[in-house]
């Protein structure tokens, strides 16, 4: 019998050159709403972008990039 699994979603956020590795809370929750559960422990997810996935390390990681302080 032929098994498959999802690879675990990891979501990365940098904050002063250092990245945070935030853990999914909810496998139902689109990445959306994942930047949205979180913005309310990081403010400046508010208007963060995610890119990805991307897969490294046997995960999916999703990046929360932030444009405040981004011109243009």
């Amino acid at each position: 019998m032929l098994e498959t699994k999802l690879l675990p979603r990891v979501f990365v956020h940098t904050e002063n050159g250092q990245k945070i590795r935030l853990t999914d809370p909810n496998e139902d929750f689109s990445p959306e709403a994942v930047c949205n559960y979180y913005a309310n422990l990081y403010a400046i997810l508010t208007t963060a972008k995610i890119s990805g996935p991307e897969f490294v390390d046997d995960c999916r990681e999703y990046k929360f990039v932030s444009t405040i302080g981004v011109k243009g």
